[in-house]
């Protein structure tokens, strides 16, 4: 990725071209992909219109918030508007992988960014980069949530943010495809609200195992319990190796449930 410096932003305009069509080869989150270009740019549109925040990461940590700003088909290319004082924006720029997540309404959206730009004005800070040839889409969690079964002792294990000598394992209550519910008891110190924890262990069963991101959503007591807390998080930086092992699981949680419930 380069770093371009030139004093006014060269924003792209909002065209009304098709991009190219770029046929995928075997991906194991086909049923969550959508590469069809006119697809692409209609909900890519959506999200530029929506103004909803969209996440960025890299692999090595870093992470930040920017907004679309503008499309150009024509040009295959997008601007995102970010903060100019951002502090990660410099090692963001550096990294030769940076996904991007969002969501519209009860859709979550993910895809990659490749040929990231840094363009600076005195009025405005923005990242370009070309469009994207696919994205994923996957239902947010109220719609494919699931709890965990006990008798697997599902865990996500982390290193506290605030201590980062303390390593936690905490139970997974239940879990979705963005995101998971877990259980804090309060001799825990609390996690601050919008935490961004890297490199979180999931264990949900001897056969899902897999590392994400989390971000901590909400904190809720569990009734009128005073010593355990449910942690609201999504999921963030999985890769889709990881996505379909969590998809089978969460498949064979429902069926399992399901079965439970004839007993």
């Amino acid at each position: 990725m380069r770093l371009f410096d030139n004093g006014t932003p060269e924003l792209a305009a909002q065209g009304e071209g098709v991009l190219a069509h770029d046929p995928a080869g075997d991906d194991p989150m086909g049923a969550f992909r959508c590469d069809r270009p006119v697809e692409v740019l209609a909900l890519l549109r959506q999200l530029r219109d929506s103004g909803h925040p969209v996440a960025l990461s890299s692999p090595n940590g870093v992470a930040m918030s920017a907004t679309l700003w503008t499309l150009d088909p024509d040009r295959e290319r997008l601007t995102l508007d970010v903060e100019r004082n951002e502090p990660q924006l410099p090692a963001l720029v550096d990294s030769n992988e940076v996904s991007a997540t969002a969501y519209l309404d009860a859709v979550k959206l993910q895809f990659d960014l490749h040929g990231l730009l840094l363009v600076r004005s005195e009025r405005a800070t923005a990242l370009q980069a070309a469009l994207p040839r696919r994205l994923y889409r996957f239902q947010r969690r109220n719609a494919y949530r699931v709890r965990t079964l006990d008798r697997t002792s599902p865990t996500a294990q982390m290193r506290h943010p605030s201590i980062p000598d303390m390593l936690i394992a905490l139970r997974v209550v239940d879990v979705s495809i963005g995101g998971c519910a877990l259980q804090l008891p309060t001799d825990i110190p609390p996690l601050p609200l919008g935490t961004l924890v890297h490199g979180v262990q999931f264990a949900l069963d001897g056969e899902t195992h897999f590392e994400a991101a989390l971000r901590l959503q909400h904190v809720s007591s569990v009734g009128n319990s005073t010593t355990v807390l449910h942690l609201g998080c999504e999921m963030q930086a999985i890769e889709p190796d990881a996505l379909r092992a969590l998809q089978r699981y969460i498949d064979h949680t429902q069926k399992r449930r399901r079965l439970l419930s004839l007993d």
